[in-house]
């Protein structure tokens, strides 16, 4: 019955009664007309159809009426996030009510702000997808609990009755559930269900933001009693079909403080002169077995969560420092991707195989780019120096390979915040990305395409990493910015495809705005995620592509390595394995996409947080940074070491008109103009570590 009225709806050009339903349906009697009235009203409540004041029916989508995710704003406003849609809609404060950030929410479209923004009022709250608030607790004379909630776009008064503090006392974080509507939409009732400890104690600031994107810091006792019956080296009985490469000169190269390894390389010079690379992973997956606790929480977390003092690892310490990193001079179970490459980087042949390995040396970045960069050979490196030399070789030849077919290099920088024993962060500078890393990089990704193309030829469900097309309007508005700047591309520009992007990339790259820009056109791009259907990684100019190459961190790379022992290795591809993992992958990559944004977005938080504490302490000092943003409130400026901050337009003297086309602020008295781009010197009025923000004031341009 609902198909057949949803089918109805989605082919009529106008709303309908209760009445044209049913002659559509071709049913008149009393109880198909209280089913259809029932089925009506499940859809209305499911807010897939709209039900007018003429009580007619017509879908949602063809209404003035929209669903979607409430954006809120700290100052009171908020966006509407629509599915499908590339527009979002602003809802002043007036018509928010009750509605906070995150809500699912049901919004009437009112008018047209401008000539592309849509305004509107939130006629019903669908859903609160936040369940759980973090704040500050502070107590009335009353002894009545005030939660001051740390996300400011939170609008929500939280009282908490004496007999529900669980003893917090004033200046405690804590994790707060609604219990009771009080008197107005904002207003309610709550409960402490837990205390993470006092504002002032270190690392509770960095535990209350972990709390708020729901990220696990404790694993089960299941899992403990799981991890405690497993061997913490490798047995005989593991070897059992093992290729064995412990003779092979394999190695790690990671981080100066890296303690989980994924991966491990070898090469080798071919008497055809040829390359073969070994791409060697932890085998993850041998451990890690389906369904179990492990790999039940395993699945709920996602990823490791790489924070400024610590790792929220998503295996135990037990496995992801201990039986299932690749540490050196220790038997390991991996899964090796071999491949033969000619000089010009085109992939020959190659095996995918189980393998055991014995990692002769754990190298860093550090000493690794000593020697390729500056032929400085640390003494414990030399027999390994040739070896990196001709892997420096092969990498060139890679990355040379995958530009030609129109990888986008966007070069976006990174910030270091080096931290004391406290977490007080002491130095913020620009992690480097150099010949190292880069090696790496190309490596892991020519492993990650072989895996991805091999299971896509078996036409068997699979999870890739895929990264959509960019829509061509946002492509065509970030090309009529540069115009505004006075930057002219050329070329053609009918198709965006990866080398489109190259090409523009290419005619900016010596523009002092270079940065910006690339930062501009990487946010007018749709981001990466999981899929169990093969689209292309449009960034790396990809036609397949997987996470293969990080089993320990994440959980996407761990089920490739489950369903290449299924297929590969244990030749199981009936009908009723397929069909499970055609159900199962559909879970797993939205899942595993979900996480990833949580897990990002509590990393960029926790940044933002440790910068504006690092600025409390240059209250008064001047920096050179270049304009990133410029809005009707303000504009940003990024100083050289990437921490950011706001310039208020309240606090500029004079009166800025903001001109949104050519993204400008020009003073009407003094005639000033800012645009993005341009350097200025700044001085630091306002940091707040609470408000994770920093207020500048501009001194003069550069």
């Amino acid at each position: 019955m609902k198909d057949n009225i949803i089918n109805i709806l989605k082919n009529s050009d106008k709303a309908l009664s209760v009445f044209e339903i049913e002659d559509l349906l071709g049913v008149k009697d009393v109880e198909s007309t209280k089913e259809i009235l029932k089925t009506l009203h499940e859809l209305e409540e499911e807010t897939v159809i709209y039900h007018s004041n003429k009580d007619k029916y017509m879908m949602l989508e063809n209404s003035h009426l929209r669903r979607g995710i409430m954006r809120g704003n700290k100052r009171g406003f908020g966006f509407v996030e629509v599915e499908n849609s590339d527009d979002d809609i602003f809802i002043s404060q007036d018509n928010m009510n009750g509605a906070i950030h995150d809500d699912i929410v049901l919004v009437e479209i009112t008018s047209k702000m401008n000539l592309d923004r849509l305004e509107g009022r939130v006629l019903k709250i669908i859903k609160r997808q936040v369940e759980q608030y973090i704040g500050e607790i502070t107590f009335d004379s009353k002894g009545i609990g005030h939660i001051k909630l740390d996300d400011n776009k939170i609008k929500l008064e939280i009282e908490i009755p004496q007999n529900a503090t669980m003893n917090a006392v004033d200046g405690h974080k804590v994790v707060v559930e609604l219990t009771k509507h009080l008197n107005n939409n904002l207003k309610y009732e709550g409960k402490v269900i837990e205390i993470i400890g006092h504002k002032n104690d270190p690392g509770v600031d960095i535990m209350s933001i972990i709390k708020k994107y729901n990220i696990n810091t404790e694993f089960p006792d299941t899992v403990k009693e799981e991890v405690s019956k497993m061997p913490m080296e490798v047995l005989d009985t593991d070897l059992e079909g093992r290729r064995d490469l412990r003779d092979w000169e394999i190695f790690t190269i990671d981080g100066d403080d890296t303690k989980d390894i994924d991966d491990a390389i070898s090469i080798k010079r071919l008497p055809n002169g040829h390359y073969e690379l070994g791409v060697h992973i932890a085998d993850v997956s041998y451990y890690v077995k389906e369904g179990s606790p492990l790999d039940e929480e395993a699945m709920e977390r996602g990823t490791s969560v790489y924070l400024v003092d610590r790792v929220i690892p998503m295996l135990p310490h037990e496995l992801s420092n201990g039986i299932c990193s690749l540490n050196p001079n220790v038997d390991r179970l991996a899964v090796s991707c071999v491949m033969e490459f000619d000089n010009k980087g085109k992939q020959i042949n190659y095996e995918i195989f189980p393998s055991v390995i014995r990692s002769r040396k754990q190298m860093t970045y550090k000493n690794v780019n000593s020697i390729l960069e500056d032929n400085v050979v640390p003494d414990d490196y030399k027999e390994f120096a040739n070896t990196l030399r001709t892997m420096q070789e092969l990498a060139k030849i890679l990355q040379d390979m995958i530009t030609r077919r129109g990888y986008i290099n966007f070069e976006v920088n990174e910030a270091k915040i080096i931290v004391d024993e406290d977490c007080v962060p002491l130095e913020i500078k620009v992690r480097e990305q150099r010949t190292g890393e880069k090696l790496i990089e190309s490596f892991m990704i020519a492993a990650n395409e072989c895996v991805a193309t091999h299971v896509y030829f078996m036409n068997l469900p699979f999870i890739y990493r895929v990264h959509e097309t960019p829509q061509d309007d946002k492509i065509r508005s970030f090309l009529s910015f540069v115009s505004s700047l006075g930057y002219k591309i050329t070329g053609d520009l009918t198709n965006f495809k990866p080398t489109t992007m190259q090409r523009i990339l290419k005619q900016l790259d010596d523009k002092p705005e270079y940065k910006i820009l690339a930062a501009l056109l990487l946010r007018s791009m749709q981001k990466a995620v999981y899929k169990p259907e093969n689209i292309g990684h449009y960034g790396l100019a990809s036609t397949c592509y997987t996470h293969f190459t990080s089993p320990i961190r994440r959980y996407p790379d761990t089920t490739v390595h489950r369903l290449l022992h299924t297929y590969l290795f244990d030749g199981k591809i009936d009908m009723p394995t397929i069909r499970k993992w055609e159900e199962k992958l559909v879970y797993i990559a939205e899942h595993s996409s979900s996480r990833e944004r949580a897990s990002v977005d509590c990393e960029r938080e926790v940044e933002d947080m440790k910068m504006a504490q690092y600025m409390e302490n240059h209250i008064g000092e001047e920096f050179e940074g270049m304009i990133s943003s410029v809005t009707s409130f303000g504009m940003f400026v990024e100083l050289d070491n990437l921490i950011e901050g706001l310039v208020p337009i309240r606090d500029m003297k004079d009166f800025f008109h903001f001109d949104e086309e050519h993204m400008t602020l020009t003073g009407e008295r003094t005639n000033i103009r800012y645009r993005i781009g341009e350097r200025v010197i700044v001085k630091v009025v306002r940091a707040s570590k609470d408000d994770k923000t920093i207020d500048f004031e501009v001194i003069r341009k550069v």
